[in-house]
């Protein structure tokens, strides 16, 4: 601690554990794992699992409305991990330290889970084209990447979906040291499920 700071107290800020990354890229699999290392996770369970997502969402339905204003609830979330799409980071308080967890993932697989998704839905699954998604994602990662760079409460570790399943154990380590070193690493490891790695990108 800084002379500052024990002259005139701590200003450190209470801190939020975030997941993130685009839709389908493996974000409730990392809650789950979170979950499993020790930490809370913030979730209300409107959201129950299906088949693209059979161990659950792990989502918290207020989350969705942060842009509309409805941030209160950041403040039970303190010391909990809470999924946030990438899209909607900018809206969480400044009132706050964030530790973000952001998942990547190849492209070609988001968009081909994103399609089977809508297909058991029974929706149309030619409404989107795969070129134009893949460029509005991509200029929408790095203006969020660029956009995390520059905000001083916000502490980021990337981690790739790819990387989690080939080797969980060295990914579970980089997270458990990026979030304080006090996570039950082999939990986390075991929530690693590779039979769930469908739309995989062909080699």
């Amino acid at each position: 601690m800084s002379f500052l700071s024990k002259l005139f107290g701590s200003k450190e800020k209470p801190v939020v554990y975030v997941v993130s990354g685009l839709p389908r890229s493996g974000t409730s699999m990392m809650m789950k794992m979170l979950e499993a290392g020790g930490i809370p996770p913030m979730i209300d369970e409107i959201r129950e699992a299906d088949s693209d997502n059979p161990k659950g969402y792990y989502e918290f339905e207020r989350v969705k409305q942060m842009d509309k204003g409805d941030t209160s609830w950041v403040a039970e979330a303190v010391d909990k991990v809470v999924k946030v799409i990438s899209a909607l980071l900018k809206h969480l308080p400044s009132d706050y330290e964030y530790k973000v967890i952001f998942v990547r993932r190849h492209m070609d697989e988001i968009l081909a889970s994103q399609r089977q998704m809508l297909v058991n839905r029974g929706e149309d699954s030619n409404q989107m084209d795969d070129a134009q998604m893949a460029e509005l994602f991509q200029k929408h990662l790095t203006a969020t990447k660029k956009w995390l760079d520059a905000q001083d409460n916000f502490q980021v570790l990337y981690v790739h979906y790819s990387d989690i399943l080939s080797d969980p154990m060295t990914q579970v380590q980089k997270i458990n040291v990026f979030l304080g070193g006090n996570l039950d690493v082999l939990a986390m490891a075991a929530q690693v499920d590779p039979n769930l790695y469908r739309n995989r990108q062909k080699s």
